[in-house]
């Protein structure tokens, strides 16, 4: 949840092949911006949720890392 309310959702989803996701925090943890919470591997993915509103400020296909790619502003 941001600091205004909105909610952000994050879902790990495995890969066909490998099926490797490790997750250290549980549901409706909170975390601080650029803190990580778990680790894919192998195809697996990670889909994020913005609030209605939000737009993003990575393009699809676009490699990310975690903890330094900014996904979006919540303040514009």
């Amino acid at each position: 949840r941001t600091t205004d309310g909105r909610d952000i959702a994050v879902v790990q989803i495995a890969g066909l092949i490998a099926r490797r996701i490790v997750c250290s925090v549980r549901e409706g943890e909170t975390l601080g911006a650029g803190e990580r919470f778990g680790i894919i591997r192998f195809g697996s993915r990670t889909d994020v949720y913005l609030p209605e509103g939000v737009v993003p400020t990575v393009l699809v296909g676009q490699t990310m890392i975690g903890g330094e790619t900014i996904l979006a502003d919540l303040n514009a």
